[in-house]
């Protein structure tokens, strides 16, 4: 009986986490177009990451986030859906990454974030600076 109870408690608080999910908000001084291109670089990676739906106009993504280390009671691998979303606020861009997990071993929005601004950093240094423009001749 004990057992049972145990059980019935463990799966009404797995049932009851995306009530608990929160939305974090960052801002760069960029595009968001200039942004996307981070975020799918991202989401690309097959072992941290499973797209669910990605919509490049709306610069919106669904994707579960893969953990080998969370199981679930039955034992298999827990994957949890988070959603990210570009927002142009002006001559920057908001991050918004709605996560259902943040706790001691995973933070699924800072790692997402870090993840994305290591991309970023690393397509800025691969893109060629604008070269020098001539000098007008002079009359």
């Amino acid at each position: 009986m004990k057992t049972r109870f145990v059980i019935v408690a463990l799966m009404s608080l797995v049932l009851a986490a995306p009530a608990f999910c929160k939305t974090s908000k960052n801002t760069y001084p960029v595009s968001c177009s200039e942004m996307w291109g981070a975020v799918r670089d991202v989401l690309s990676v097959a072992e941290n990451y499973e797209v669910q739906e990605s919509n490049d106009t709306l610069m919106t993504a669904t994707y579960k986030v893969k953990h080998a280390a969370h199981v679930t009671v039955s034992g298999a691998v827990l994957q949890r859906a988070n959603h990210v979303a570009l927002v142009s606020k002006g001559t920057e861009c908001e991050m918004q990454v709605k996560s259902n997990y943040s706790g001691f071993e995973h933070d699924d929005s800072g790692d997402f974030r870090k993840r994305v601004e290591e991309s970023f950093a690393k397509q800025k240094a691969a893109t060629p600076s604008q070269p020098a423009q001539p000098e007008a001749p002079a009359k």
